[in-house]
């Protein structure tokens, strides 16, 4: 073989290694089925990371989730997977500064609320801060927290009490005890089990539930509030290390999709199934009760201290005038919804 030769197969094995480079593959993963929403919003995410670097940069959506839903972050943290989303309050004691977003009476649908909890958070270091080892990519929401139960509608306070429920922790674990609930804390993907055992009588969700969880002809009543009872704080992440060895475009691609980009495909996502998801309540004839003034005066009047209790341990944990935080996270949201 020619001097020739060897020369330009070495020169196309360096190009073709180098193309090989070029491209870089995220491994993806959902603790969720993947038509739920979430997954669902994920790989919209991943698409459209691979439309705008023409495949350098894509994802593998794994089949199934590298770990059970509270140790997500930590498999992200260390490295099973490079990109995925966790529920907060699933590690209890964890995340302070993101209970900001589960308090009662945030907003009517996810999108608002998604935009404006990624906006303000952004702002403050001190949220970043509690989630060393992953890159944020996006804080998020699902839609408003609604009651529901397989034994009585609740429209009083009173109603609470003397059923169990399942929750997945967070501020609702606080919101529903101060409510006199008999809550027992377990992912949200326990709930059709733990319902249809009569080992719980209710779940606090978001309407989306009732269809991804497979308990639409399991529950009878519903309660609504205005604004929600409660909210969930969620986080969709990537790898740190991971991310820091992307070159500069890749890295500025991620950049470009991350943050509200990112809350909006969510929640958006969200506010659809949402909608689904009342429609089939509706279907399947659950008695859905919307929440009167005194009912919500009730709740507020027991719930206040919560906000007053987050601002402290968030000060506590070195967020500055957590107070005005909280105002300009519910300022923000009016200005979303308008």
């Amino acid at each position: 073989m020619t001097r020739f030769h060897l020369s330009t197969i070495a020169a196309l094995a360096t190009l073709s290694a180098g193309l090989a480079s070029a491209q870089t593959v995220l491994t993806a993963s959902s603790w969720l089925p993947p038509t739920h929403a979430l997954s669902v919003a994920q790989k919209e995410w991943c698409d459209l990371l691979d439309k705008n670097t023409q495949g350098k940069l894509k994802c593998n959506i794994l089949p199934r989730g590298v770990s059970s839903p509270p140790g997500t972050f930590d498999a992200v943290k260390n490295g099973l997977a490079d990109v995925s989303f966790t529920v907060h309050g699933y590690t209890p004691g964890r995340f302070v500064m993101t209970q900001m977003a589960e308090l009662p009476f945030l907003g009517n649908s996810a999108e608002p609320i998604s935009v404006a909890f990624n906006k303000v958070a952004m702002k403050h270091p001190e949220f970043i801060a509690e989630h060393q080892g992953v890159k944020v990519i996006a804080f998020f929401t699902h839609g408003p927290g609604i009651v529901f139960n397989t034994k009585r509608p609740i429209t009083t306070v009173d109603d609470l009490s003397g059923l169990k429920f399942r929750v997945g922790g967070g501020m609702v674990n606080e919101i529903s005890k101060t409510l006199g609930m008999n809550v027992t804390l377990k992912p949200a993907t326990d709930s059709y089990e733990l319902l249809a055992g009569g080992v719980m009588d209710g779940t606090l969700f978001p309407a989306e539930s009732t269809e991804s969880m497979k308990i639409d002809k399991i529950i009878k009543y519903a309660t609504t509030f205005p604004g929600g009872l409660y909210n969930t704080s969620f986080v969709f992440m990537m790898n740190q290390a991971k991310y820091d060895k992307l070159p500069a475009d890749q890295k500025k691609a991620v950049d470009a999709i991350s943050g509200e980009v990112a809350a909006r495909i969510i929640g958006r996502g969200w506010d659809g199934v949402d909608r689904r998801g009342t429609a089939l309540m509706q279907a399947n004839g659950v008695q859905i009760i919307k929440a009167d003034a005194k009912f919500v005066a009730d709740v507020k009047a027991k719930t206040s201290a919560l906000e007053a209790g987050w601002v402290k341990n968030a000060e506590a944990k070195g967020l500055k005038d957590a107070a005005k935080v909280l105002a300009d996270f519910r300022a923000e949201i009016a200005r979303q919804e308008k």
